[in-house]
């Protein structure tokens, strides 16, 4: 058996919001490395969003999620998908309690920021369609011989992302340190089981060479260069006798499905994070036009409140993030 991962993230360019970073890993036999996992699971998941017929859809999250603010496809997606890892009989009743499932290691930043004080009362709003899909995507899973042992995220919201980038004064090293902790949680959680670990990342920006930073995050793994390419880098890290790959490739959000998971549990993180920014505003004044957080936009939304007076500087370290 092997595992095979997906990582990629949400928010990194914008204004407003957090960066979200997630992995999903799949367990499955060695030879399905090379696979299309959407034909062997396609009597419960679509990569179409036209062709659904009752099974979830698993796409480039951009694809999934409608500019109007519609986030019913990524919410049924991701419950589906915590379903079928078995957590069906635990689903998150709140959005206190998804992050605390996906991403423990990062909610303690929540507290710092007003707007997410009722993340606690917010329900997250699953239905039994989510259940009924879930436990497709579970039989589908096991009758293919593979199963979805973990799904992680790890976010950084204003004051945390700021604080880093004014560290190490650059924004993609600030998101490759992320990616990281990611690989780390799957060598932490698959390493030593015997398993081949094959990890699939979105290409970073357009850099072809990650070595060094690789030695840099993985200072006592062994590593080797399998690969340098313009459209994929390839990597294998070791340690002891353990050996786990790592691929970063262009288009990886597009073409991979464990990627497209990551994708859509990363955006479905930071929208449900960016509604409580807008409600809290919004509450008080009701003229406000939402945002999505993009630079643009997000100015116009700044803007927008401290015409009306609504934020002190205080509000606003924690509101704008830094270039």
């Amino acid at each position: 058996m092997a595992i095979l991962a997906g990582i990629d993230e949400a928010g990194y360019g914008p204004l407003l919001g957090p960066m979200v970073v997630s992995c999903s890993a799949f367990s499955l036999p060695d030879e399905y490395l090379k696979r299309d996992l959407w034909g062997l699971l396609s009597n419960a998941v679509a990569k179409d969003g036209r062709k659904l017929s009752g099974r979830i859809l698993i796409t480039d999250s951009k694809k999934a999620y409608k500019k109007s603010g519609d986030i019913r496809q990524l919410r049924r997606t991701v419950l589906s998908c915590l379903g079928a890892c078995g957590c069906e009989s635990s689903m998150p009743g709140t959005v206190q309690e998804l992050f605390g499932r996906l991403a423990p290691d990062c909610c303690g930043q929540l507290s710092e920021y007003p707007w997410y004080d009722d993340i606690g009362q917010t329900p997250i709003n699953a239905d039994a369609d989510t259940s009924i899909a879930g436990g497709a995507l579970q039989r589908n899973l096991q009758e293919s011989r593979m199963s979805l042992p973990a799904l992680r995220s790890r976010f950084l919201e204003v004051s945390s992302y700021n604080e880093k980038v004014n560290t190490v004064k650059n924004k993609a090293r600030v998101l490759f340190g992320e990616v990281c902790s990611l690989i780390q949680y799957i060598w932490d959680t698959f390493g030593g089981s015997g398993q081949r670990i094959c990890v699939l990342v979105d290409h970073q920006g357009g850099r072809v060479r990650y070595h060094r930073e690789l030695l840099r995050m993985f200072g006592d793994f062994s590593l080797k260069i399998l690969s340098e390419e313009t459209c994929r880098s390839s990597y294998e890290l070791g340690s002891g006798g353990d050996r786990m790959r790592i691929h970063f490739i262009t288009k990886a959000d597009q073409n991979f499905l464990p990627v497209c998971l990551a994708s859509m549990v990363s955006k479905f993180l930071r929208e449900l994070l960016l509604e409580r920014l807008n409600s809290y505003f919004i509450r008080n004044l009701p003229d406000l036009k939402p945002t999505a957080g993009y630079w643009q936009d997000g100015q116009r939304f700044v803007n927008d409140l401290k015409s009306y007076g609504a934020i002190n500087y205080n509000d606003s370290e924690k509101l704008i993030r830094c270039k």
